[in-house]
């Protein structure tokens, strides 16, 4: 099960240092339901292709991630078309154990965006942690969970469904 809140932001959090950067690349063999294809390069690590679906949701939702080989992700990518929608996240410690997510989206394209995300281990934590807590407050203002519209998949279709014909 996947609990998460995310909220749309603005640049890197200041006064934070990265625990760990991934470039990515990601693309959707279905939205509803989502069937996503990522390659995920960790900084100074390694590289994983992941095969992941997740079930319907907002706040909390089914999620299942597989991992493949770079070949049956190459096979993928060709089957749903290029380009994959790359992102580069870094993954920041907040207290509690927690972790915030931060990623760029399509840098340097006009449908540029950043977003944040936390997970948590239930969703009575998700739903009563503040981002003042973490001293984020300002940072994480806009907050676009559950809301229809705010996920990956959706940005899929807009930018990359319509050439997949």
């Amino acid at each position: 099960m996947e609990i998460e809140r995310k909220w749309m932001v603005k640049g890197w959090p200041q006064g934070l240092v990265p625990a760990a950067e991934y470039e990515m690349e990601q693309g959707y063999l279905s939205v509803r339901p989502t069937v996503r294809i990522r390659k995920e390069a960790k900084t100074g690590g390694e590289t994983e292709y992941i095969l992941c679906f997740k079930g319907k949701g907002g706040l909390a939702r089914r999620e299942i991630e597989t991992p493949v080989s770079p070949e049956l992700f190459a096979q993928l990518g060709e089957l749903i078309g290029w380009p994959l929608i790359p992102k580069l996240r870094r993954d920041y410690p907040l207290p509690g154990g927690l972790k915030l997510e931060v990623s760029r989206v399509d840098e340097g394209a006009p449908t540029e965006f950043w977003y944040a995300e936390v997970e948590f281990e239930s969703e009575a934590a998700a739903l009563s942690w503040q981002p003042a807590q973490a001293g984020l407050e300002e940072y994480l203002r806009d907050e676009v969970t559950g809301q229809p519209g705010q996920s990956m998949g959706e940005y899929w279709m807009e930018t990359r469904g319509a050439a997949k014909g």
